[in-house]
């Protein structure tokens, strides 16, 4: 686990050259098909040294949800471990994490016309008004929940909407079927990579997008949006990096507008993934391996593995 840019995936493929690992995608946007530049995905060397299951799985026009990551990653899980080997999960998707440990509660399913009107009070007052009106009904959920995180926001606002519970009170439900014993068939053991340098990470992540950019995300972008059954609205075009290329593609923002929107909100996404982090149980901190080579974070892991009987 770890905030975006500080080099999971480096490490999850050391790891596999000493380990009978097999790696689990835990990224929700590089699931997507043809979206590989703007996510970080594994070049194709990268994948014959360590092949990742749930990579490539989905067009960018579907939709893919927490339970399906859930049902999908205990089904590779289960895989993994009867051919003898060991799941390692790698990825900045804490809410995905968060299921597979957690479960989850009995969510509403979407409802377009309750999602239509929350986006047009967005596009109308803004994301904050949102964020007001769910400081209304769930004051706990909104605490959680950055006026700045659109998707979590509508998320949060449509299940009060549609079921007239809150998050927090569906949360307080999924904590007793863990109570009663519906917890997954694993041990899990949680480690994380983090640069509490923010200078430092906040560096590196302008430092990756400008390569994102010579290395061809607006080419990649264009040949999306040249599709025609796209758009803002869709989880996939709505992540950090391709929303800004979007609009920058469709006239609604400059170049230079486009590269500074994308490194701010690739920002606000490392601190609420820190965020999440810093309230983890049982977690295993490898460090920052911004700072130095990724020695350390690798020892660390092999003195554990050593250690345990995973």
């Amino acid at each position: 686990m770890g905030p975006t840019a500080v080099g999971k995936t480096a490490l999850a493929v050391q790891l596999c050259q000493y380990f009978p690992f097999q790696i689990i995608n835990v990224d929700s946007v590089q699931i997507y098909k043809g979206m590989d530049i703007g996510t970080g995905k594994p070049d194709a060397e990268t994948l014959s040294l360590a092949p990742h299951r749930l990579l490539d799985i989905r067009d960018p026009a579907e939709s893919y949800s927490a339970a399906d990551f859930r049902s999908d990653a205990l089904s590779e899980i289960e895989d993994i471990v009867q051919a003898g080997s060991t799941p390692l999960l790698v990825g900045g998707t804490m809410l995905y994490f968060k299921v597979l440990r957690d479960g989850l509660a009995d969510m509403p399913h979407a409802d377009k016309i309750i999602r239509d009107e929350i986006e047009a009070i967005a596009r109308a007052e803004g994301w904050q008004r949102v964020h007001d009106l769910l400081v209304e009904v769930d004051p706990e959920s909104a605490n959680r929940i950055h006026p700045n995180d659109p998707q979590r926001l509508q998320r949060a606002l449509e299940v009060y909407r549609v079921s007239g519970k809150t998050m927090t009170q569906l949360h307080v439900e999924e904590r007793s079927q863990q109570a009663a014993g519906l917890n997954i068939p694993f041990n899990l053991h949680f480690f994380a990579l983090q640069s509490e340098d923010r200078q430092q990470l906040h560096q590196h992540i302008e430092k990756r997008f400008l390569q994102m950019i010579e290395d061809g995300l607006v080419a990649e972008v264009r040949s999306l949006l040249s599709r025609g059954d796209l758009n803002l609205n869709l989880p996939s075009i709505k992540s950090v990096g391709y929303r800004q290329v979007w609009q920058y593609l469709k006239g609604d923002l400059s170049f230079d507008g486009m590269v500074e929107k994308s490194i701010i909100a690739t920002r606000q996404l490392a601190k609420r993934q820190l965020t999440w982090l810093r309230s983890w149980e049982n977690l295993h901190n490898l460090g920052n391996p911004l700072s130095n080579s990724r020695a350390e974070p690798l020892e660390l892991v092999l003195n554990y593995m050593e250690s345990t009987s995973i």
